[in-house]
């Protein structure tokens, strides 16, 4: 099966997803699997690779790494390298859409009736990324679409995908938390009011307990201007902040 999707065949059941143009990405529904390809970066990835391991390797890794901590990850089952010398990685899928589908098309801005439901979005995942932090781990790449949310027995759960650039640290750098705070940020402030961001803030600050309050207010400040910056050099911002 790898071969063939390798191949750019894709065996019955199988189909292709959106993904970076440095991955091959392929899902099956009803076996619940993922597929995924790791095309090479640059010419110097395998070297980089000899000192800290492929990236399909750090993925599986770093995917052991959360379930073994008690956080939702895809679980590893099978690998391995193809004839062109990229590797792959299946996995089985996680419940759940991303925060961002969430925030914009399930639980969308403005709509009365999803107030609290959103609210509660917002502080669950809050809640869940400061313990993430507190344990010490840093995501790699923490876009609300690499948060998957399952809504089940009255509150959000949430899993972590593409987990292959994650560190962890005895205690998380500032420098790096502060990078995930900003990517969770990037969202226009039609899409998240600046009230929103504080309920997910104080939930995620109430875990990160290491921190003053100067400390995290800094972070608070920092990451959201930072996030309105790329925002706007990306030409996403319709009104100045």
């Amino acid at each position: 099966m790898a071969a063939q999707l390798a191949d750019r065949q894709l065996p019955d059941g199988w189909e292709l997803v959106n993904s970076s143009g440095f991955a091959r990405v392929a899902h099956n529904a009803e076996q619940r699997l993922f597929y995924k390809e790791f095309l090479p970066r640059s010419p110097l990835e395998s070297v980089k690779a000899t000192l800290r391991g492929s990236r399909a390797t750090r993925a599986r890794i770093h995917n052991d790494e959360l379930r073994l901590a008690g956080f939702k990850a895809p679980q590893n089952i099978a690998w391995g390298a193809l004839g062109s010398g990229a590797e792959y990685l299946i996995s089985t899928a996680v419940p759940g859409h991303g925060v961002d589908d969430w925030l914009r098309r399930q639980l969308p801005p403005g709509d009365p009736s999803l107030f609290k439901k959103r609210r509660q979005l917002l502080s669950d995942l809050g809640q869940a990324v400061g313990r993430l932090h507190h344990t010490g781990f840093v995501h790699g790449d923490m876009r609300t679409g690499n948060v998957l949310a399952d809504y089940r027995g009255g509150r959000f759960h949430f899993a972590y995908i593409d987990n292959e650039r994650n560190s962890r640290h005895k205690v998380a750098p500032g420098k790096f938390v502060a990078r995930n705070l900003m990517q969770l940020n990037m969202h226009t402030p039609q899409e998240l009011s600046r009230s929103e961001r504080w309920v997910f803030f104080q939930a995620w600050r109430r875990q990160m307990r290491e921190l003053s309050e100067t400390e995290a207010n800094v972070l608070a400040r920092e990451s959201f201007a930072w996030a309105m910056r790329r925002l706007a050099a990306k030409g996403k911002l319709v009104t100045s902040q």
